[in-house]
């Protein structure tokens, strides 16, 4: 964090920051954000409230860890490139799974991930120290503009203007949406309709002119300590199992999009 203090800017003020001690994130105004022992920082400004809760993100690293994305983190890594002394931010990184695993261990890459929810980034910070973890709002991010070489928006709401204010020229938004077959499975023990990225698409196409798309769709055996966490894990299963219920899932379906634009 202190080597790259300069990606920071204070989320009150506007103004650069610097690592004071190791112990805090501190902006020429003197506004303060503390340095968790655990290691990452809080840059909110207001309370908020997740429905995100220490439970889902214990699942969703479960679930992320067995392999079940593995196709798309090595996807993702070739969309970026060979290029080593990348800056990379996940932004909705949850617990950080999917930022870790797409850096790998021999990875050059800075690695940043911000989520708006306290338990993910404490999950985060727990397994993966050699990410630089914040609490954030990415209405009102704690980072400079044009600080970054690749921006990751994985299964997670976008802020296209911050994306934007947020990418070096000549850039990478990486943004991964789910497809009609997308834990499908799931979907439709629950479900009637099916879903469509359609709108999701037409929006990211609007804000990049230079815009590639990849689909990656493929099926893989699930075990079944795998079953629970996965449904732990997504909102289309909240508030719709009975505990006592046992669920078959003899595999799952992955179907997704990668929408890669380059910032002009």
């Amino acid at each position: 964090m202190q080597q790259f203090e300069s990606i920071f800017q204070c989320p009150v003020c506007a103004s650069a920051m610097k690592i004071v001690e190791n112990k805090s994130v501190v902006c020429d105004q003197n506004h303060t954000f503390d340095i968790a022992k655990q290691g990452y920082v809080n840059f909110l400004t207001r309370p908020v409230r997740s429905e995100y809760d220490k439970d889902l993100f214990e699942a969703r690293k479960i679930v992320i860890d067995s392999g079940l994305y593995k196709p798309l983190h090595s996807k993702i890594r070739e969309i970026m490139g060979e290029e080593k002394a990348l800056k990379v931010l996940d932004t909705g990184c949850g617990e950080g799974s999917h930022l870790s695993h797409i850096l790998g261990t021999s990875s050059e890459a800075v690695g940043v991930g911000i989520d708006i929810a306290k338990e993910g980034i404490l999950s985060a910070s727990k397994y993966y120290n050699d990410i630089i973890w914040c609490v954030g709002d990415l209405a009102n991010s704690p980072f400079r503009e044009e600080s970054f070489d690749v921006v990751l928006n994985i299964l997670s709401p976008a802020n296209y203007i911050e994306f934007n204010r947020l990418l070096k020229q000549d850039g990478l938004l990486i943004k991964v949406v789910p497809k009609s077959g997308y834990l499908k499975e799931i979907r439709e023990m629950f479900y009637q309709e099916t879903y469509s990225n359609e709108q999701t698409v037409e929006r990211f196409i609007e804000r990049f002119q230079q815009v590639e798309t990849f689909e990656l769709s493929y099926k893989i055996p699930l075990n079944q300590a795998l079953i629970q966490p996965l449904l732990r894990m997504t909102p289309l299963t909240w508030n719709k199992i009975e505990a006592d219920k046992e669920i078959h899932l003899p595999e799952i379906s992955i179907d997704l999009e990668i929408l890669v634009g380059r910032k002009n």
